[in-house]
Formats: C-alpha cells, structure tokens, sequence
C-alpha cells in the first residue's frame, strides 16, 4: 500500500468532512420535520424527545462512525461511489491516491452490497 503525501491527507480530511456535513444535513432535515410537528401541536414534547434520541443513538452516530472511525480513504470512496460527493469536484489527485478504494466501493455498488443513504436527494 502506497504512503499518502501530506497533500492527499489533507484533501482526504477535506472531502470526508464534505461528505459528513452532506450527510448531516440531511439528516438533520428530518429532524427539523420533527420540530415543526412538536412546534404545531402535532407531536408532543416527550414524542419529541424520544425522536431526538433515535436521531442521536442513530443516525447521528453511524455518521460520526462512518466518518470518523476507519482509513477515510475507504469513506471518500463511499461517498464517490453513492453520489454523496460528484466525482467531478474532487481533486484529481485524490482520486488517483484512491482509485483501488474506488473500484472495491463501485464493485460492491454493482453487486448490490453497497447502496445510497435512504432518501438521498443528491446534495
């Protein structure tokens, strides 16, 4: 396995947190629908609070795992491959730094082990 310049480290710091915060926000969008639910009455406070709890125990830690926690070359290539970053705004560098990582994502993608975030809706 090939030694990552510093240069390629830091892209790879910059498109994995690119990536999370794509994830969070639409996550946390959800969320949001919660808020406005509890806000008209529709939801009450404890439903509320048990909503954020899932949100926490959930959703918002297998982001922070997925990105946080593992070689990023790995969770880049995810986010590549599912659509959660265009490969047309990542440095071309970076994607040759991690182009076996890339192929592993997509040939997981084709055979079906490997799929897009619920509900994503692109960016």
């Amino acid at each position: 396995m090939q030694e990552l310049t510093k240069k390629v480290k830091r892209l790879l710091r910059e498109q994995a947190a690119k990536a999370h915060e794509r994830e969070l926000h639409r996550e946390l969008t959800k969320l949001d629908g919660t808020f406005a639910e509890w806000r008209s009455g529709t939801i009450s406070s404890e439903e509320l609070t048990y909503r954020i709890h899932k949100y926490d125990t959930g959703p918002a830690r297998e982001l922070w795992k997925r990105y946080n926690s593992g070689p990023a070359e790995i969770s880049v290539a995810y986010a590549i491959v599912v659509g959660i970053l265009d490969r047309d705004e990542v440095p071309a560098e970076l994607l040759e730094a991690i182009s076996r990582q890339l192929d592993w994502a997509q040939s997981l993608q084709e055979q079906g082990e490997l799929r897009a975030p619920d509900d994503w809706d692109g960016k």
